[in-house]
């Protein structure tokens, strides 16, 4: 990418700022400014936003930002707003469906580690974990909310009920309308013991060098019966 258009880009992202009246901490600013460019070069598919205030109201103002920045540069166009809970993260939706697919075709085995343990606890067999699984489920969910191929041929991804029950049978009533700005997950979690430390440790991963660590710790639920 030149440097022209990230220059452009950055002064698009600071007109937008200025529209909607968002009077941004000058180190918040500049933290924004490399977050979008990260995600706009591809140097990462993935960030959190934990700068520029509260939810909801951070929500609706990076819409808002995302918003005008897309109508004046197609460099913005697949930046969408994801929230888990109180989470708020910036995605690009194509570089995060493409770093899906190339882990969930890895060979490399995904190890699990107990966090709450001192020292760390090893998980020797995952697949008598159910929080294991849901969370190898996560990964398989993504692929699905981020399907790469469609993504490729400019389909954004949307939330349905379909694709949240697949890997959270207990979901079962309609999934509310929701802005094309925003993917919000916290549906889906909120049926499983996967906790935010968690998704937030594997999402973290995916900004490791494009390809995901090996080693996964997690956090447990306490209520999982699988946990001693």
């Amino acid at each position: 990418m030149e440097t022209s258009e990230l220059e452009g880009a950055l002064q698009v992202l600071s007109s937008s700022l200025s529209q909607i009246k968002w009077r941004l901490k000058s180190s918040s600013k500049r933290r924004l400014e490399i977050d979008i460019l990260a995600l706009c070069t591809g140097m990462r598919p993935v960030v959190m936003v934990d700068y520029g205030g509260r939810m909801p109201e951070l929500q609706e103002r990076l819409c808002a930002v995302l918003r005008l920045c897309q109508k004046a540069l197609p460099i913005f166009y697949h930046l969408r707003v994801m929230v888990i809970y109180d989470m708020i993260y910036l995605i690009h939706v194509k570089e995060l469906a493409e770093h899906v697919r190339s882990s969930l075709k890895s060979e490399q085995e995904l190890l699990f580690v107990d966090l709450e343990h001192d020292p760390p606890k090893m998980i020797v067999q995952a697949e008598k974990s159910s929080v294991a699984m849901q969370l190898i489920s996560v990964q398989k969910w993504f692929s699905l909310l981020f399907p790469a191929d469609e993504i490729n041929n400019d389909l954004l991804p949307s939330i349905t009920t379909e694709v949240m029950s697949i890997a959270n049978p207990s979901i079962s009533a309609p999934i509310t309308s929701q802005s094309s700005d925003i993917i919000d997950l916290s549906s889906y979690i909120e049926g499983t013991q996967v906790t935010v430390p968690t998704l937030n440790g594997l999402l973290a991963s995916i900004n490791s060098e494009r390809i995901p660590d090996p080693d996964v710790g997690f956090f447990f639920d306490r209520q999982d019966p699988d946990v001693g």
